[in-house]
């Protein structure tokens, strides 16, 4: 009796068991087994067959893999690459019979020289495709080697589906304002490969895909001088400022003096008095103030070689991707990294002027917008960003002096202007202020004595200055955030040049002499766009500029610092 229940409890236990395992198991599908890694066709004519079964035994196994081979292998754009063999039945379409098709050979060619555009051979694995050729091309074992073709043949279509994007939509994510639409879907990208096989002609689909735009043409054209003016472009190690303390700090200094030629081994044990020597010398050798510290001066002049400008390069043509595929007719340019603005009229810079920006504390905001009006003697009335941050505790140490010395008064709602000595300033913070402080207009304004109004959501906009000695300054980043003109009047007479009528050329100049206010309105809007470029095309040459805000470095250590070539 006893046997029986004991029996019965095991079947019951192995049902369940099992039970739990189907469980456990239901919706999972095992993955597809690993490729071959060697496929040797002994007979030529039997090769396309095999390659097309390692096709799709590979293909099955990427994308159940998240488009992973191997540890050297990966494919960006997995389900677009399964897309054309599964439309072809897993028929190569790079080769045929143990050779490269010559339209191969053109995508090959494209990618080695891809720099030129700003791009990165190694992102479409130019290595290992060269090796690749080189081992079906003159080893006889190779060119048997079904997994091996296969491998080239899903390498080359997944590095033309990525180029088209990159050279399409570029590598940095959109932002608030990207006004560059991505029309490319996946029916449009397969269109282009059989575009591509219709024309044969690489580099005329690939340049289809960049922006029109006549800056990114001239930069393409400056980077093709930069790279043939410098002997190589080499990886260096990049290094943060200020110093840090920390071992993987010191171990990046000392691989950088390493690369400079100034340590025999980044392994060398350094003490204090020798890596000052080491600074010294390498001040001493640039020009440098030699001090053996490690400074901003130094670090910025380690961190300037040809490897982090042609980073900058890469990242400058990918931000044109980001403008729309045509930019207005006529349009105010600024960019807050060279301290400009130009205005662009028919592809022509008709005007230019030096300009001050925001600290990188209160930036200038990216934006897109329409100057609709400029206003002549302004008057600023100022944020409660700034009163909280800066002026409060000024006020209440000398509510009077500090204010009347800043030209300044508090008004209420009704804008009457109120004694300062009489209101009760310990009992205001940033949570209660009922009050406006304005700045009274005049050649001490801080706005000057034109402001250019558009709409936006940050309350900044152009104006005058009444500290114009700041434009000679080599760094400008000294505002709240709004832009500051140094050629204002040019401005002025560009936005009402089609409208003598009310706006005679000296109509503009009399108001500002007689210190009247006027709001100018009428004029066809003008659209702005505020930009961060930290570099252009000068005289045939790149003009680099000053990562003012650190925006470059960001996007590097996001999406560029692991590139090859």
């Amino acid at each position: 009796m006893k046997k029986g229940i004991t029996s019965g409890l095991h079947w019951s236990l192995l049902v369940v068991a099992l039970f739990l395992a189907a469980c456990h198991g239901r919706g999972r599908t095992a993955k597809p087994p690993a490729p071959k890694a060697k496929d040797i066709v002994e007979q030529p004519k039997e090769l396309n067959v095999s390659i097309e079964r390692n096709l799709q035994t590979a293909l099955e196994f990427i994308l159940a893999s998240n488009g992973v081979l191997n540890d050297s292998m990966h494919l960006a754009q997995d389900s677009l690459v399964n897309d054309i063999y599964q439309k072809r039945s897993f028929e190569p379409v790079w080769s045929s019979q143990d050779k490269w098709l010559p339209l191969s050979d053109s995508l090959v060619d494209f990618i080695g020289h891809s720099k030129e555009l700003g791009l990165f051979p190694g992102d479409y694995h130019y290595n290992v495709l060269k090796n690749i050729r080189a081992q079906t091309a003159q080893d006889a074992q190779a060119q048997k080697d079904a997994a091996l073709w296969s491998r080239g043949e899903l390498l080359l279509t997944d590095a033309f589906f990525r180029m088209c994007a990159d050279l399409h939509k570029g590598r940095l994510p959109f932002d608030s304002v990207t006004l560059r639409k991505d029309t490319l879907t996946v029916a449009g990208y397969l269109n282009l490969f059989d575009t591509l096989w219709q024309a044969k002609d690489v580099a005329g689909l690939m340049h289809s895909l960049e922006p029109r735009h006549q800056g990114y043409d001239s930069l393409k054209y400056g980077l093709q001088n930069f790279l043939q003016s410098i002997d190589t472009l080499k990886r260096y190690t990049y290094i943060p400022y200020p110093a840090q303390t920390s071992a993987d700090y010191v171990n990046n200094l000392k691989q950088r003096l390493f690369e400079e030629g100034l340590l025999n081994s980044p392994y060398d044990y350094l003490d204090t008095t020798s890596m000052k020597l080491i600074i010294s010398k390498y001040q001493r050798d640039k020009g440098l103030p030699e001090t053996g510290k490690l400074n901003s001066t130094t670090v910025n002049s380690l961190n300037a070689n040809n490897w982090e400008k042609f980073k900058k390069i890469a990242i400058t043509l990918d931000r044109y991707k980001l403008l729309p595929d045509s930019m207005p007719t006529t349009y105010i340019w600024v960019n807050i990294p060279a301290y400009s603005m130009k205005i662009i009229d028919s592809d022509m810079i008709v005007m230019e002027s030096n300009v001050i920006v925001g600290q990188p504390k209160t930036r200038t905001p990216l934006l897109t917008s329409n100057v609709v009006n400029f206003i002549t003697y302004p008057q600023w009335t100022v944020p409660y960003s700034i009163i909280f941050k800066e002026m409060l505790p000024k006020i209440k140490a000398n509510p009077s002096g500090y204010l009347n010395k800043q030209n300044l008064m508090v008004v209420d709602n009704n804008d009457n202007v109120l004694n300062p000595d009489s209101l009760n300033w310990g009992k205001y913070n940033k949570n209660y202020f009922p009050y406006l402080i304005k700045q009274r207009q005049g050649d001490d304004n801080s706005l000057g004595v034109l402001k250019f109004n558009f709409v936006n959501k940050y309350d900044v906009y152009l104006h005058d200055t009444n500290a114009r000695w700041l434009f000679s300054k080599e760094n400008r980043a000294l505002s709240h955030g709004c832009v500051r003109i140094k050629d204002f009047m040019k401005l002025a007479d560009f936005l009402v040049r089609n409208d003598t009528l009310r706006f005679p050329s000296d109509t503009l100049r009399s108001w500002i002499n007689r210190k009247e206010k006027h709001y100018v309105t009428g004029f066809t809007r003008v659209p702005i766009f505020i930009r961060y470029f930290t570099c252009e095309e000068k005289n045939g040459g790149i003009r680099f500029y000053n990562d003012v805000y650190g925006e470059d470095r960001t996007l590097c250590q996001r999406y560029f610092d692991s590139k090859t070539l």
